[in-house]
């Protein structure tokens, strides 16, 4: 591979053990890597260079790595692998919903990362000619409106192949309402059957979640076409869907 096509990752974590071995691990596949260990040295790349993928701790010693992890979601759309040391389970959540696209717990497998980092970048980055041929062969999509939900790749685009970039949660939330079209579901029900929101989430999780997929697929987000809230009860996907 040459470097002018190598995949750019940036690795943000403040212990430098970790930073070098991620780097030594990572630079074996064939990335190009970049560190940094705070918030300062993080957008000092990001302002000058393209990045494909951001690697971070969420506890980094000078700022809040979950605040550092919104303000990169709000500038930019490259996928967002989140490490985390501690077993709380609310971390993976709120992570998830300040859009982080995946996490993985501290101690992890190399193995596992690198593969996962893979999928993310192979579902960010890959080419719509390719999707759009995909969609019409083996994969199980829903198609709604305009969009075509690929649950195979877990993927969203329109029918022109252009892709919407949607966080674990937003797909989760998103696969379930479609699946079952003009069924309500309560808050409770929808973290139950969301696979990505499976560990204990507050109802305003969902919330968030909803609020962001209706500025992703809606036309009027104030007015939805699609995800429509029962008041009272919770929200419903407003049909049809066809399954392809």
């Amino acid at each position: 591979m040459t470097e002018q096509n190598k995949k750019t990752l940036l690795v943000v974590d403040d212990d430098q053990d970790i930073r070098q071995l991620l780097c030594d691990a990572l630079s074996q596949k064939g990335y190009r890597v970049l560190e940094a260990e705070n918030g300062r040295q993080t957008w000092l790349h990001l302002d000058v260079e393209p990045v494909d993928l951001v690697l971070m701790d969420l506890y980094l010693q000078e700022e809040d790595g979950l605040n550092l992890a919104r303000d990169i979601r709000s500038r930019f759309a490259m996928p967002i692998m989140m490490l985390t040391g501690k077993g709380d389970e609310t971390d993976r959540i709120l992570g998830l919903e300040l859009a982080a696209d995946d996490y993985m717990m501290k101690p992890f497998n190399l193995r596992e990362l690198t593969a996962r980092i893979h999928a993310l970048l192979r579902r960010a980055y890959q080419a719509p000619s390719a999707l759009g041929s995909a969609i019409n062969q083996d994969h199980e999509c829903l198609v709604f409106g305009s969009w075509v939900l690929d649950l195979t790749a877990r993927l969203l685009q329109d029918k022109e192949g252009k892709l919407v970039t949607l966080t674990l949660g937003e797909f989760s939330l998103l696969e379930v309402l479609a699946r079952h079209p003009d069924r309500i579901f309560s808050r409770e029900q929808l973290i139950e059957q969301s696979r990505g929101l499976d560990t204990e989430v507050f109802d305003r999780t969902v919330d968030v979640l909803i609020l962001r997929l209706r500025r992703k697929i809606e036309q009027n987000p104030k007015t939805p076409e699609f995800i429509k809230t029962q008041r009272g009860l919770g929200y419903f996907f407003q049909g049809p869907v066809r399954i392809q």
